[in-house]
C-alpha cells in the first residue's frame, strides 16, 4: 500500500518552477478596484445622511420645553373623547412621532407624522421626507418635500438657505455631539409598554397615556 501511495504522489507532484516576482503596481491596482467596489454609492450615502439628520431633528423636537404639555393634549384619559383631526394637537403628534422614532418604532412614527402633516405641520412633512429618503424611497421622499415647500397650511415654507443650514448643523452634531438628549431608558420602557398593548401589530396607533406623559415631563425637567 505504501508503494502505491508513493507512486500516486509522484504522479501528481508539480514540476519545480522559478518563483514569480510579485507585481506591486498590479497589486495596488487590484486593491484600489476592490476599494471602489466597497465604497457606498451616492444613494446609500444620501440615505445614511438622511437618517442621521432625522435623528438630529427628532432630538430637537423632544427637547423642547413644552413638549410634555403638547403630548398631554393628545393623551387618552377618562375625560377625553376620540382623537379627531379637528382637535389634534399638531405639535403633540409631531413630538410623539419623534419619540417613537428615537425608541426604534419607525413605522409607528410614520403613522403619527402623517397625522401631524395632514393637519398642516411642515416639520412633520420634513421628518417624513427624511424618513423615506433614509429608506431609499425616493418618490415618497420627493412627495413630502413638495408638501413641505409648496402646498401646506398658511405658513411660509422654509427656504433653501434654511434647509442648507439645517444640513450643516446636522453635520456639526455628527462630529461634535449635541446637548439635546436622547430618550432615557424609562421613556423607552413606556413606549414599549404601549406597543405591547397592540400585540401582533407593527404600528402603534394607540394614543400616549398619562403615565408616558409623566415620564416625558421628568425627561424635560432633568435636562
Amino acid at each position: 500500500m505504501t508503494t502505491t501511495l508513493d507512486a500516486l504522489l509522484n504522479e501528481v507532484r508539480l514540476p519545480a518552477t522559478a518563483p514569480r516576482r510579485f507585481d506591486v503596481a498590479a497589486g495596488l491596482r487590484r486593491l484600489a478596484a476592490d476599494a471602489r467596489r466597497r465604497t457606498p454609492t451616492t444613494d446609500i450615502a444620501r440615505a445614511a445622511q438622511a437618517g442621521q439628520r432625522l435623528g438630529v431633528v427628532c432630538r430637537w423636537v423632544l427637547n423642547e420645553p413644552a413638549v410634555a404639555d403638547h403630548v398631554a393634549k393628545i393623551a387618552e384619559g377618562p375625560d377625553r373623547g376620540p382623537l379627531t383631526e379637528e382637535h389634534l394637537d399638531v405639535d403633540g403628534a409631531l413630538a410623539f412621532a419623534c419619540l417613537l422614532y428615537l425608541t426604534r418604532h419607525p413605522e409607528s412614527a410614520q403613522f403619527w407624522w402623517q397625522l401631524a402633516a395632514g393637519a398642516g405641520s411642515r416639520a412633520a412633512a420634513y421628518c417624513l421626507h427624511l424618513h423615506h429618503l433614509a429608506l431609499g424611497e425616493s418618490k415618497r421622499a420627493q412627495h413630502w418635500f413638495h408638501q413641505l415647500t409648496h402646498s401646506m397650511a398658511d405658513t411660509a415654507p422654509p427656504d433653501a438657505a434654511f434647509l442648507e443650514g439645517l444640513e450643516l448643523f446636522a453635520r456639526y452634531v455628527r462630529t461634535n455631539g449635541s446637548t439635546a438628549l436622547a430618550p432615557t431608558c424609562r421613556l423607552e420602557h413606556e413606549v414599549d409598554r404601549l406597543a405591547a398593548r397592540t400585540p401582533g401589530r407593527s404600528v402603534i396607533v394607540a394614543r400616549p397615556d398619562r403615565q408616558l406623559v409623566d415620564r416625558l415631563q421628568e425627561f424635560v425637567a432633568d435636562r
